[in-house]
């Protein structure tokens, strides 16, 4: 009998034992077989993301770097979109990069629309900003000028030939009644660091250029703002989206995804503030006292929808005559869509 016991007894142990085996086997299938499913997700949000190397007429233009914004909340990635940025000069170099097929998408002014006239391989999808009141024109600090009449006779400088801000400088004229000889337009790129060199040397008179930079030179004394744009300028879609051709016809929804994280990007930018601040400031090297000023005097330009303006379109058609881009008026229907808005 007490042999019967000591036997089932051992039964009892080797079955828990082999129980406690089982079990411990079953764990490790089940880890190893989370690990696996993992990966397999892991590799299909690596193998559906879509890689976009976008493209900035200007590194710190309040129309344009929302795309950072963006890309820095994980707003583009939520969408399916890897980005690459890219800083230009220039809207027109912006350009140049498109028509090399460098870049998929650009994000500058409305300006560049006159390149799609001309044949430039991209269309304009968005109207990210109507009036021009992220611009200004900016005097040295010690400079006697103040007001926009005092400008007549004297150098302005403006980032690449053909550009918005080549273009704003030569409407001053135009608007005041000068004609096209009464100012010097001197094309010297829009690095920050060239405007303040380009002031503190007196190399030239004003600057058209982004009002955050001058008041972030006001700090320093090296140059203060003279007038915003917006004291002689209306809408003229200062804020564009471009994309490729070749992205538009082999991958529309690529397009549609990039478009959808932008307009998410705006609606936090017009609500999160503080956040927003902190977040430009990074970008652009200003300080947060700076770019905290420059969100009051331009928050309100953005657009909702990325819908063309009328009011906008009319201007930039002129634009182009003016700036001697195009020989007559074009088509403005012909250089943009609204394909690609959200519904």
């Amino acid at each position: 009998m007490l042999m019967l016991v000591g036997l089932v007894g051992l039964l009892v142990v080797v079955r828990i034992q082999l129980y406690k085996k089982a079990q411990k086997n079953r764990s490790r299938l089940l880890v190893a077989l989370a690990i696996t499913i993992g990966s397999i997700i892991a590799g299909w949000t690596s193998a559906t993301a879509a890689t976009l190397t976008v493209g900035k007429a200007a590194p710190n233009a309040d129309p344009i770097i929302p795309v950072n914004v963006g890309d820095k909340l994980g707003i583009f990635k939520k969408h399916g979109l890897d980005l690459t940025i890219v800083d230009f000069t220039g809207g027109s170099k912006m350009t140049q990069a498109m028509v090399a097929g460098s870049i998929d998408i650009g994000v500058g002014a409305g300006t560049e629309m006159a390149f799609v006239a001309k044949g430039a391989p991209m269309t304009a999808i968005c109207e990210t900003a109507g009036p021009p009141s992220f611009l200004s024109i900016g005097v040295p600090w010690d400079s006697p000028i103040r007001s926009l009449d005092r400008l007549k006779g004297e150098r302005i400088g403006v980032s690449t030939p053909n550009s918005l801000t080549d273009w704003l400088a030569k409407d001053l004229a135009h608007k005041k009644g000068w004609g096209p000889q009464a100012i010097t337009v001197v094309t010297m790129g829009n690095a920050p660091t060239t405007i303040i060199a380009a002031f503190r040397e007196h190399l030239v008179d004003a600057y058209v250029n982004v009002t955050s930079l001058f008041l972030a030179m006001e700090e320093n004394k090296t140059g203060r703002v003279l007038a915003p744009v917006s004291q002689y300028e209306g809408k003229l879609a200062v804020g564009t989206l471009y994309a490729s051709k070749r992205l538009i016809d082999t991958d529309p929804n690529t397009v549609r995804a990039f478009v959808a994280g932008w307009t998410e990007t705006i609606d936090f930018i017009l609500t999160h503030k503080a956040e927003t601040v902190k977040i430009e400031s990074e970008i652009t090297g200003f300080s947060e006292r700076v770019m905290s000023r420059d969100y009051d005097l331009t928050i309100g330009m953005f657009t909702k929808d990325c819908k063309f303006d009328a009011e906008s379109l009319a201007t930039l058609k002129r634009s182009f005559v003016d700036l001697k881009l195009l020989p007559t008026p074009p088509d403005m229907s012909a250089l943009y869509t609204e394909a690609f808005l959200p519904k």
